[in-house]
Parts: C-alpha cells; sequence; structure tokens
C-alpha cells in the first residue's frame, strides 16, 4: 500500500510540474499569426525611419535615453538596413544590418557587432528578433543577447521591446518605438 501511495503522490507531483512548466511557455510568433496589420519587413524597413528608446537595468530605472534615424533599402530578398543611434549623453553609434529573407516569415541579418548571425521569425504583426550583441562597456566588449520583439501597430508605427540577458540572467530592457517617415 506505501509503494502505491508513493507513486500516486510522484505521478501527482510530476503532472502538477509538467502544468506549471507548460503555464511558463514562453510566447512564439505563431501566436501572432491572425493579428492585423500584417508585418511585411521588406515594406516597413524600407525608406527612412525614426525611432526613440530607452534602456533600463533590471530594476526598471531607465539608464539610457536614444533616438535612432534608420533607413532601409532592399534589393529582392536582401535588405540593408543603416541605424544611427543619439544617445541623451551625447554618443553616438551606427550598425548597419544586412537582412536576408529566407521565406516563409524567416529572416537572417548580420551587422559588424552582432556575433554570428541574427535568427528572426515574423508572423501576423509581429517579428522576434534573436542575436548576440558585442556591447562596448567601460573599455571592455560583452556578448550579450537579445530577445527581440517588434509588433506593427498600424502602417507607420511598430513598437519594440527587447529583453538583454547574459548566461540567462537578465540585464535589462530596451523599449523603441519606430515610425515610418
Amino acid at each position: 500500500m506505501n509503494l502505491l501511495f508513493f507513486k500516486l503522490r510522484l505521478a501527482l507531483k510530476v503532472g502538477a510540474l509538467a502544468l506549471l512548466l507548460a503555464g511558463c511557455a514562453a510566447p512564439s510568433p505563431a501566436d501572432y499569426a491572425q493579428e492585423r496589420p500584417k508585418l511585411e519587413l521588406r515594406q516597413y524597413f524600407d525608406g527612412p525611419l525614426l525611432a526613440h528608446g530607452i534602456f533600463t537595468d533590471r530594476s526598471g530605472q531607465v539608464k539610457r535615453r536614444f533616438t535612432v534615424q534608420l533607413n532601409g533599402k532592399w534589393q529582392g530578398d536582401t535588405g540593408v538596413l543603416e541605424e544611427d543611434f543619439d544617445y541623451s549623453d551625447g554618443s553616438k553609434e551606427r550598425r548597419v544590418w544586412t537582412i536576408k529573407d529566407l521565406g516563409n516569415g524567416r529572416y537572417s541579418g548580420t551587422a559588424a557587432d552582432v556575433l554570428g548571425a541574427a535568427q528572426g521569425e515574423a508572423a501576423g504583426n509581429a517579428l522576434r528578433w534573436s542575436y548576440t550583441l558585442k556591447l562596448p562597456v567601460d573599455g571592455k566588449v560583452y556578448e550579450v543577447d537579445f530577445d527581440d520583439w517588434m509588433y506593427l501597430i498600424d502602417d507607420k508605427v511598430m513598437l519594440n521591446k527587447a529583453r538583454m540577458s547574459k548566461f540567462g540572467i537578465e540585464l535589462g530592457n530596451v523599449t523603441l518605438s519606430f515610425q515610418k517617415l
């Protein structure tokens, strides 16, 4: 009887743990497949855009504010997206992405300060973009992971929230509002 009771308790605990973990599952771009307007990356990131953003630390405190002038140009399935950052402390930064449309809502991208290739997946109004950025801080360069989500609001506005982490530990978040000009 004790062995049967033990097995039953173990099965209930394993089942409860499985339900708990299933409830913690991360969203997927497919969760947004029915959302409109549909994000067509080659259309949205074609031409000039302006973005405003902030970086917040783990506690939610704003640590940096910035604007970004963007310009995208596509030739076939390949696009070049130029980003010029102006930070509130007066510093500037430039990143140039080369983005490849792989079809079926899949994208890859490279930039000089990105380790390897970024991977993207779009569905409905959402894009998830994952990459490792070489981030200079106080004379050192750290490799930090970005889990970047973009949501098209209308034909002009897209919101972006990115989780920045190292070894799975959250360092902070970047929040941006893009406006197509």
